[in-house]
């Protein structure tokens, strides 16, 4: 996920360092919560979607167009969402956008209501708009709130927390959303749409809260654009880690999107969908780990090598998980099986034993090896670009749209060759990463930081 991101800002802030800002760091804090526990229940909303509108195996490119609307949107939204912040300033930024995502949510009332997979489709981009705009306005602001030294801390705080929710959403989606008590497609509808409309109250809430909540002016809302005379399409270091970070936000959010479907097939045994989304709960708790592990991992050793071993690694665990013998060698994990006695309806709490191929488990394990992706491509595309740094953070932002492209992609390809087989696109994805981490990531052009005059590296 995208949530809890580095972005380049001004060091420095208007904040008073003997003041603390404890209840508007709790409350930015929160909203990457908020964003990664809405973003990763699109994974839990695939199969619902796919039982509710009978789409058939062969249809697979309409089922992700979920996740094609969703990451669109960040796409289309987060250089103008950008653009509106400057205009008016991070706190109402921060609040329009929330109400957006607010909206979008209670779309789903009407998408229910109306069985409309279109409105559904409308309802989700609306919320990546709305996402969109508020990573552009949380990011700076939440490390500008104290002093420069701590910014990252508090960065880094707004990304455990973000990859908490990833963890833990699909847990609590297969209790509420899969639970095996909702017997008709009915039920179902009346119980997607009672989560999303829920959720949108507690986000009109919390942006009530924060209307009327004192927060400081920021000097970097003060900040105007410096006029430069050359292009970031000059930095070919940049570029390429633009095309990395839409391979790994593809390759991410796909895999992401698909296991709960490709865990259900007869491939994989038939695991029923409530056990598949608590897989994938491991594979997102694996990005949390691995992105604990990774902050100190990456102080030790360089970010290129890094990135080039986690990107092989994953690049071999795809390929295993299309072989023959992962796919019938199989392996015995447990699994949180969490929900409600239907007769009694007494609420039950255990770990529930599930047979699954060895190549399920390749899959779940490339969520810890897709950690430190971001964290590391980020940076080395931003790499020495001087006062050119913020256009190319805002380029890098957009190609979170690759888990647009590269999802519906992979989604005609599954139609046409199967789930296992569609997995080839994520070893383009992962090859070319490879390939920005051994030799993409080196600038040959760099800016000056001084002048801003772009010269040979």
């Amino acid at each position: 996920m995208a949530g809890g991101s580095s972005t380049h800002i001004s060091s420095h802030s208007s904040t008073d360092p003997n003041v603390k800002y404890t209840a508007a760091i709790a409350l930015m804090a929160t909203l990457f919560f908020v964003i990664g526990f809405i973003t990763v229940l699109n994974d839990v909303l695939i199969p619902i979607m796919k039982s509710t509108f009978d789409f058939k195996d062969n249809e697979n490119w309409k089922l992700l167009l979920i996740q094609f609307s969703f990451f669109m949107a960040y796409g289309l939204l987060s250089i103008p969402g950008g653009n509106l912040i400057k205009r008016i300033g991070y706190k109402k930024g921060t609040i329009c956008s929330l109400l957006i995502v607010a909206f979008g949510l209670l779309l789903f009332y009407p998408a229910s209501e109306y069985a409309s997979y279109g409105l559904f489709l409308l309802a989700l981009f609306i919320v990546g708009s709305g996402f969109a705009i508020l990573q552009v306005a949380i990011n700076p602001y939440l490390i500008s709130l104290g002093t420069a030294e701590t910014g990252a801390a508090r960065l880094n705080l707004g990304g455990a927390l973000n990859s908490t929710a990833t963890a833990v959403g699909p847990i609590f989606g297969s209790f509420y959303l899969l639970n095996e008590c909702i017997m008709t497609k009915t039920e179902t509808l009346a119980t997607t749409r009672s989560l999303y409309v829920a959720i949108a109250l507690l986000i009109i809430a919390i942006t009530a809260f924060m209307w009327f909540m004192k927060l400081p002016k920021l000097s970097i809302e003060n900040e105007k654009d410096e006029v430069l005379t050359g292009s970031i399409f000059e930095f070919r270091h940049l570029l390429f880690g633009a095309g990395a970070i839409f391979f790994y936000v593809g390759a991410e959010v796909v895999i992401g999107s698909l296991l709960v479907v490709y865990l259900k097939s007869d491939t994989m045994g038939n695991i029923p969908e409530k056990f598949a989304a608590s897989l994938v709960a491991y594979y997102w708790a694996g990005a949390m780990i691995g992105r604990f592990m990774g902050s100190k991992i990456t102080q030790k050793v360089a970010t290129h090598k890094a990135l080039a071993f986690v990107a092989i690694v994953a690049f071999a665990l795809i390929f295993l998980s299309m072989t023959d013998f992962m796919i019938h060698n199989k392996i015995t994990v447990p699994v949180i099986n969490m929900g409600e006695d239907c007769t009694t309806m007494e609420f039950y709490f255990n770990f529930k034993p599930i047979t699954v191929p060895l190549a399920a488990v390749c899959l779940l394990l490339i969520g810890l090896f897709n950690s430190i992706m971001w964290p590391s491509i980020f940076p080395l595309g931003i790499a020495r670009l001087g006062k050119y740094t913020s256009r190319g953070s805002g380029l890098m932002v957009t190609m979170v749209a690759g888990g647009a492209l590269v999802t519906i992609l992979q989604g005609i390809l599954a139609d046409h060759v199967g789930y296992r087989y569609s997995f080839a696109l994520c070893l383009v994805c992962y090859a070319y990463i490879i390939f920005f981490a051994v030799k993409g990531y080196k600038p040959v052009k760099a800016a000056d930081n001084e002048t801003g005059e772009i010269v040979e590296a």
